[in-house]
């Protein structure tokens, strides 16, 4: 890895979130308080991988927050709770075949992941299939289109948490 090539943590702040008051992220530095995210969110809305913001150090000792999408980096992001009911084998199994359609995912759990679209991938013929799956039952997933970046920061009503498959 170059010097060029490092990555740092960046910060989301969603004080309204039901599930937590804040999401890190890596994301390489490019100057002037701009950075590109370089991992699938999990809980901000209106991000995805590649996308590049602006994002202000309040302190030294603080990592930098996010203020603002500067610009899209085009990857699109939805995200997926899988019931008990599928071992983490069958879990991967289903994820992994997304692969075919440019969609790769990242996991904070055994149960709940993000799933990232490359540019190039086929949004709709992912979301067909997770739709599939939701209406069998092993699984229930949503988009990151649901509310802006800034208005997902700065909700006031709370969101009741969804109810576990």
């Amino acid at each position: 890895m170059t010097p060029d090539d490092e990555l740092t943590k960046i910060v989301v702040d969603l004080p309204n979130h039901w599930a937590t008051g804040g999401e890190g992220m890596w994301a390489k530095p490019l100057g002037e308080d701009l950075y590109e995210v370089q991992n699938v969110p999990f809980y901000a809305y209106g991000l995805n991988f590649g996308d590049v913001v602006r994002a202000v150090q309040p302190a030294p000792n603080k990592k930098p927050v996010v203020s603002e999408l500067v610009r899209a980096g085009g990857h699109r992001t939805l995200r997926v709770t899988f019931s008990d009911s599928l071992t983490e084998s069958e879990r991967l199994e289903h994820l992994c075949s997304l692969n075919d359609l440019k969609a790769s995912f990242e996991g904070a759990n055994k149960r709940y992941f993000a799933i990232d679209i490359e540019p190039d991938g086929d949004y709709e013929a992912v979301c067909d299939r997770l739709a599939a799956w939701e209406a069998q039952g092993p699984l229930e997933y949503e988009t990151v289109k649901r509310v802006s970046l800034a208005r997902s920061m700065t909700r006031r009503k709370r969101e009741p948490p969804r109810a576990a498959v």
